[in-house]
C-alpha cells in the first residue's frame, strides 16, 4: 500500500503572499501530496516569508522553529521575499532545508524532490534584476473570498521599501490571460474575488502580449472583469492614490460587480514626510480620491495605509498626521510601525524616532482607526445590507461582510456560508462588529444567488 506524503503551509505578509501559496499547495495536492495543518506534524513544511518589517523576518524564524518542534524529521522548505532578500541568512536557520527566491518559488515541488533525492544544494537564488516572469495565482479554498493575483512587482523607490529588491520590476499579464484565470476562480464556485498585487494601479505598464495598446491598463481590466459571469463581487484590494484614476473612480460607482470599498495608501499626512518617503503624491492629492469617491458613493469603505516613526517624524509631523485622518471622511487605518531595513535609503537618513516613541504614534492609530470604524458601521444600523457570510464558527455564530465591507455576526443558520443574505443590519457591538438578527433568515428566500448592490 502506498503511503501518502503530507504537505502543510504557513503565510506571512500580505495577500499577495496567500495567491501564491494557494497555487503552490495545489501543485502538491496534484501530484499526490495530502495537505494538512501545522501541528498535524507533516512530511513537508513549506513557509512563504514576508520581509516588510523586521518583526516578519523574526516570526519566520519562530515558524521553522515551531516546526521543527512538531515534526523534527519534516522537510522545510522556505521561499517569499525574506528569503529572496536573504537566502544565506534563512540557510543557517537549523533545520531549513531549501530556500528558493523569487524565480524559483513555483518550482517548489521539483525542488523538494530533487533535494529529498540526495542533492546538495540548499539555495536556489538569482539577483532580482533577472526576475521578469509573471506567473499567475489565485488562492482557493482557504476562505470565501478568492484573492487573485494581477500584477507583480513594482517599479517605484519609496525610501523605506525592500519590495522592489525583493519581487523586481512591474509586470502583468494581457487582460485575456487574466480574465482566464479569473473565469478559473468562477467555475469553482467563488463569489468574491478580490484583486492583488504589489502596485495593481500598474497593470499593463510591462507585459508584452500587446504592448503599446492604451486599452491594456487596470481600467480596462476592471472593465472587462465587470463582465466575467459568475463571480458576484471583486474589490480592489489596494491602489496608489496617484493611479486611483477619476476613470476609475467613475467606473467603479457605477459598475454590476465592483463593489465600493477602496484600499488607498496614504503612509503619512505631512507633505514634508511623504516628501522624505519619495511617495508619488501629495496630500491634496490623497484628499481629492477621498472627496471623488464620496461624491459619488457616499457609503463606500475607504482604507487607509499609514507609517508611523518615520525618520524626520517630528511631534508637529505626526499632529499633521493625526489631525488629517481624523478629518478624513474614511472608515478604517492598517497602522504600521517603521522599521529599519537594510538596503534602503531610510535606513541612514537621520533624525531617527525613538521606538518608544512610534509604539505610543502606533497606538494612537490605532485608537483613531477603531473610532472610524465603528463611527462608519453606525451608519447603517437599521438599514438593509447584503452579506457574503463565511464559514461557521465554534460558538454557533458566522461572520460575513457588506459589499462596503462592513463586517457583520449573526446566529449560524445552516445554508448562509458562501452565500449573499439580504437582511436588516442591527448594532455594532462591544467588539466592534455589526449585528444581524440570524435568527430571521429564512434560507428560503433571503439568500441571493445573483449580482447585488448596496
Amino acid at each position: 500500500m502506498k503511503i501518502e506524503k503530507t504537505v502543510a503551509f504557513y503565510t506571512l505578509g500580505c495577500k499577495l503572499n496567500f495567491t501564491e501559496t494557494s497555487t503552490i499547495g495545489r501543485e502538491f495536492v496534484d501530484a499526490g501530496y495530502k495537505k494538512v495543518n501545522f501541528e498535524d506534524s507533516p512530511d513537508v513544511y513549506v513557509i512563504n516569508t514576508c520581509s516588510v518589517t523586521d518583526s516578519a523576518n523574526k516570526k519566520c524564524r519562530n515558524i521553522v522553529n515551531r516546526a521543527r518542534r512538531h515534526a523534527p524529521n519534516a522537510f522545510i522548505a522556505v521561499t517569499g521575499c525574506y528569503a529572496q532578500l536573504k537566502p544565506g541568512e534563512i540557510a543557517e536557520i537549523p533545520g531549513v532545508d531549501i530556500v528558493l527566491g523569487a524565480s524559483e518559488k513555483y518550482n517548489m515541488l521539483e525542488h523538494v524532490r530533487l533535494k529529498e533525492q540526495g542533492s546538495e544544494q540548499k539555495v536556489y537564488s538569482c539577483e532580482i534584476e533577472h526576475v521578469n516572469e509573471f506567473k499567475a495565482s489565485y488562492s482557493h479554498g482557504d476562505r470565501t473570498r478568492s484573492f487573485l493575483k494581477v500584477q507583480d512587482g513594482c517599479d517605484y523607490s519609496c525610501t523605506f521599501c525592500t519590495i522592489p529588491l525583493a519581487r523586481g520590476k512591474s509586470r502583468s499579464q494581457s487582460i485575456e490571460k487574466t480574465i482566464a484565470s479569473a473565469k478559473e476562480v468562477a467555475a469553482k464556485g467563488v463569489k468574491e474575488v478580490v484583486l492583488s498585487g504589489v502596485n495593481i494601479g500598474d497593470f499593463g505598464k510591462n507585459h508584452t502580449a500587446k504592448a503599446g495598446d492604451p486599452r491594456e491598463n487596470f481600467l480596462g481590466l476592471i472593465q472587462a472583469l465587470d463582465q466575467i459571469e459568475g463571480i458576484e463581487r471583486f474589490r480592489i484590494s489596494s491602489i496608489e492614490p496617484n493611479l486611483l484614476s477619476d476613470e476609475i473612480i467613475d467606473f467603479v460607482a457605477h459598475s454590476r460587480r465592483f463593489m465600493p470599498h477602496f484600499h488607498i495608501p496614504l503612509q503619512s499626512g505631512s507633505n514634508t514626510i511623504l516628501k522624505l518617503m519619495r511617495r508619488r503624491y501629495l496630500r491634496e492629492v490623497y484628499s481629492a480620491r477621498v472627496a471623488r469617491i464620496k461624491s459619488l458613493m457616499p457609503q463606500a469603505a475607504i482604507g487607509v495605509d499609514v507609517i508611523v516613526g518615520f525618520p524626520g517624524e517630528s511631534d508637529e509631523a505626526f499632529a499633521e498626521t493625526y489631525d488629517y485622518l481624523n478629518q478624513l471622511d474614511i472608515s478604517y487605518l492598517h497602522v504600521f510601525t517603521y522599521s529599519e531595513r537594510e538596503n534602503t535609503p531610510a535606513a541612514n537618513m537621520e533624525a531617527s524616532v525613538p521606538p518608544n516613541v512610534r509604539k505610543e504614534r502606533s497606538k494612537m492609530l490605532h485608537i483613531l482607526s477603531d473610532k472610524k470604524r465603528r463611527a462608519f458601521y453606525r451608519q447603517f444600523e437599521g438599514a438593509p445590507g447584503n452579506v457574503l457570510f463565511e464559514s461557521p464558527n465554534a460558538d454557533g455564530s458566522i461572520y460575513g461582510f457588506t459589499d462596503n465591507y462592513v463586517k457583520v455576526t449573526t446566529n449560524y443558520v445552516e445554508g448562509l456560508e458562501n452565500n449573499i443574505v439580504e437582511l436588516k443590519l442591527n448594532s455594532v457591538n462591544s467588539d466592534g462588529i455589526m449585528t444581524a438578527d440570524g435568527d430571521s433568515i429564512s434560507a428560503a428566500g433571503k439568500i441571493r444567488h445573483q449580482e447585488t448592490s448596496f
